[in-house]
C-alpha cells in the first residue's frame, strides 16, 4: 500500500496552482454566469486506464474554494483503474467547484500519468530483482508530488534533491582531477549516514571505484551511465567475483524496449529520468451528474 501523503507537503503546491489560475479577480466566467449559492455534484472519471496518485491534490483544491464540499474518493493512490472508472465524486457551490477544476484536473491527470508509465516500467522488469528509481529530472515545485506518484505506480525514489545524498557524476570527476581524489575528498567530508554514489563511464572508471570499495574508501552505489548490456553484465561479474557490497545502478538508453533486457545483467537498480519528464498526462474528466 502506498503511503499518504501529507496534507502539509500538498496543500502549498495546491494553493500556489489555485492563485496562477484566479488572477487577480477570481473566476469571473462563474461569476458572471453562475447564480450565487447554486449546486454542483460531479463525478471525476478516468477516460483511459490507469494507476492513481494525487487523488488528495483535487480533494485539497476543492475544499479551499468551498470548505464545506461533499467529497467521495472512491479510489486510492496506486490503485489501478479502467477507462470509465469513477476516481471521485463531488457536491459542492457551484461557483467554487468550477473556479477549482483545472486546477483539480491539472495535477490529478499530471500525477496519473506519471504513476502509470511508472508501473509499465515496473512491469516490464517483474522477476527480475531489480528496481525501477527515479531522477531528478521533474517539474519545477512538483518534485514532492511527482516523485510520490513514482510510489504509487510501484517505483522507488532516488533522492529528493542535492542535499540528501552525495551523487559525483563526470564533471565532480572531472574538477577534482579523477575518481579516486573526488571519492577521497567525498568520504572526508560527509557524515557516516549520508549515502555515496559515483558515476561512472567505463568499466576503467568502474575497476578504479571497485578498488577503493575494497579499501573501505569507495562508493555506495556505482551508477553505470549508459554501459552496453555487454559492459553492464561484466560490472556486475566484476563485482560479484570480488565480493563487493556496493549497490549498482544502470542509468542512461533506458526505455519500454530496453529496461528488461537491462534489468536481466543482474544490475539492481534501473533510473530512469522519463517517468517524470515525459509521462504523457492522462485523461480524465469532470463531469456533472
Amino acid at each position: 500500500m502506498t503511503p499518504r501523503l501529507s496534507d502539509v507537503l500538498i496543500r502549498p503546491i495546491v494553493q500556489a496552482a489555485l492563485a496562477e489560475d484566479l488572477g487577480r479577480a477570481g473566476d469571473v466566467t462563474a461569476a458572471a454566469c453562475i447564480p450565487g449559492g447554486a449546486r454542483m455534484r460531479a463525478v471525476f472519471a478516468a477516460r483511459k486506464p490507469g494507476v492513481l496518485a494525487g487523488i488528495d491534490c483535487v480533494r485539497l483544491a476543492l475544499l479551499e474554494m468551498d470548505p464545506e464540499a461533499r467529497i467521495e474518493l472512491r479510489l486510492s493512490d496506486g490503485d489501478a483503474f479502467e477507462a470509465g472508472a469513477t476516481l471521485a465524486e463531488v457536491e459542492a457551490d457551484a461557483r467554487a467547484f468550477l473556479s477549482a477544476e483545472r486546477t483539480a484536473l491539472n495535477l490529478l491527470g499530471r500525477l496519473c500519468g506519471v504513476a502509470t508509465l511508472t508501473r509499465a516500467y515496473v512491469q516490464a522488469i517483474e522477476g527480475t530483482g531489480a528496481r525501477i528509481a527515479d531522477t531528478r529530472k521533474t517539474t519545477p515545485g512538483l518534485r514532492a508530488l511527482e516523485k510520490h506518484a513514482v510510489r504509487c505506480g510501484g517505483g522507488v525514489n532516488h533522492r529528493f534533491g542535492l542535499d540528501d545524498a552525495v551523487l559525483i557524476k563526470d564533471n565532480h570527476v572531472a574538477v577534482c582531477g579523477g575518481v579516486t581524489a573526488a571519492l577521497r575528498a567525498a568520504r572526508a567530508h560527509v557524515g557516516h549516514l549520508m549515502k555515496i554514489e559515483l558515476e561512472v563511464d567505463g568499466l576503467a572508471q568502474f575497476g578504479e571505484a571497485l578498488g577503493l570499495v575494497a579499501e573501505g574508501l569507495g562508493p555506495d552505489v556505482i551508477m553505470l551511465d549508459n554501459f552496453d548490456l555487454a559492459d553492464l553484465s561484466e560490472a556486475v561479474r566484476l563485482r560479484r567475483d570480488g565480493g563487493h557490497r556496493v549497490v549498482l545502478e544502470a542509468s542512461g538508453g533506458v526505455d519500454l524496449l530496453t529496461v528488461r533486457a537491462i534489468a536481466g545483467t543482474g544490475v539492481d537498480v534501473i533510473s530512469v529520468g522519463a517517468l517524470t519528464h515525459s509521462a504523457p498526462v492522462l485523461d480524465i474528466g469532470l463531469d456533472a451528474v
